[in-house]
């Protein structure tokens, strides 16, 4: 697909769903109708337990949620990254293990974190201290708890595990509230934890990123960053240019009812003026840009099906719900509801390997593990 247009969704970031298959594991060893709970996130059995297929970040987070209601665990993330085994991460798990040292085991799982969860991506710096981070990538962050959770748990383990050390890290922040340190937390982590914080961060000691990984292996290592660098080059290219960039800023603003030219430039760094000249010189304006990219996400939204018309109306930044049958009866000639019974929802939806894994429910407002 034409990764100009806006129907591409080609920046709606996917999973390998391999926390949620945890998560399932966890829901059938307690007795608890699996199908049930992944019935309230429009997927099946096949699709959350098929490590071939991957599922898309917003649908994992709300399947979590889910379960963690389901199981009554409030720390569900946090439970299922202490017993899991770390080979499950796959490829990104082997190229840390068999790294020189934990600052080269480190780097490389920000370069290629993307492989594996598109919606979360790993950044490490090294200055007085060292530190690694996660970015939520066309993901809500505040929607998420469990994954956040899962993943950091997951990264002191890895640390811990190829250096053989169990050094506790400097300081520890989430984004997410929790009221107060969970006693578990502390003593996992060996430090309290700043929830509500401004970043997804651990902070380790220089001296412990310069510990050398004791599985090291230079051969080894050399054979799978190839096979890592392969398998980045093999991911769908994202859409990329000014429209992108828009595009990504509509996702935020649009649920708020604040989609207007002159806060979009706003979040770009330009003003209003520069930002129409701009996409005048590719043949574009803002108010087109607006109405192709709602247009696109209504049709998928429709195809999706668990999300009400007024729902969908809302996350369109239409106050009133005849606004959105209006507009939609002049893209497609159909009212919501008659689009959704039709055929033309089901081939808007299919669009990359499955409609729920390459291009599903996508909005910062509602919606990133393995």
């Amino acid at each position: 697909m034409d990764s100009s247009k806006p129907g591409g969704f080609r920046a709606i970031p996917s999973a390998t769903g391999g926390i949620a298959r945890l998560a399932c594991a966890r829901l059938l060893e307690q007795g608890k109708d699996v199908a049930a709970v992944l019935s309230k996130t429009g997927l099946t059995r096949r699709e959350a337990e098929d490590p071939a297929i991957r599922l898309e970040v917003r649908t994992q987070i709300k399947f979590l949620e889910l379960a963690a209601e389901a199981l009554g665990d409030d720390l569900l993330g946090f439970h299922l990254a202490r017993g899991f085994d770390l080979r499950e991460i796959g490829l990104i798990y082997y190229v840390m293990a068999s790294s020189e040292r934990l600052d080269d085991a480190l780097g490389d799982a920000a370069r290629y974190s993307g492989i594996n969860n598109e919606g979360v991506r790993l950044r490490f710096a090294e200055n007085d201290a060292a530190m690694i981070a996660l970015d939520y990538v066309n993901v809500d962050r505040s929607s998420d708890r469990h994954q956040a959770e899962f993943w950091l748990v997951a990264l002191v383990r890895i640390c811990r595990h190829v250096t053989d050390g169990r050094f506790a890290p400097l300081r520890l922040r989430m984004r997410h509230f929790r009221d107060g340190t969970p006693a578990e937390f502390k003593s996992f982590f060996g430090c309290d934890v700043e929830f509500a914080a401004e970043a997804d961060e651990i902070t380790l000691p220089t001296n412990v990123a310069s510990l050398p990984v004791v599985s090291r292996d230079s051969y080894l290592h050399n054979l799978l960053h190839r096979y890592a660098e392969e398998a980045l080059a093999k991911r769908p290219p994202q859409r990329a240019g000014l429209r992108a960039d828009i595009e990504k800023i509509l996702t935020l603003l649009l649920p708020h009812g604040r989609a207007e030219a002159s806060e979009a430039a706003r979040r770009l760094g330009m003003s209003a003026r520069t930002l129409s000249r701009k996409l005048r010189d590719q043949g574009l304006t803002y108010a087109g840009v607006l109405d192709d990219f709602r247009a696109s996400l209504a049709k998928h939204y429709l195809s999706e099906g668990d999300l009400s018309v007024s729902e969908i109306a809302w996350l369109l930044g239409y106050r009133e719900f005849s606004s959105l049958t209006h507009a939609f009866k002049r893209w497609t000639g159909m009212t919501p509801r008659q689009f959704r019974l039709s055929g033309d929802a089901h081939q808007n939806g299919a669009g990359s390997p499955s409609a729920k894994t390459a291009a599903g429910k996508t909005q910062e407002e509602r919606g990133g593990g393995k």
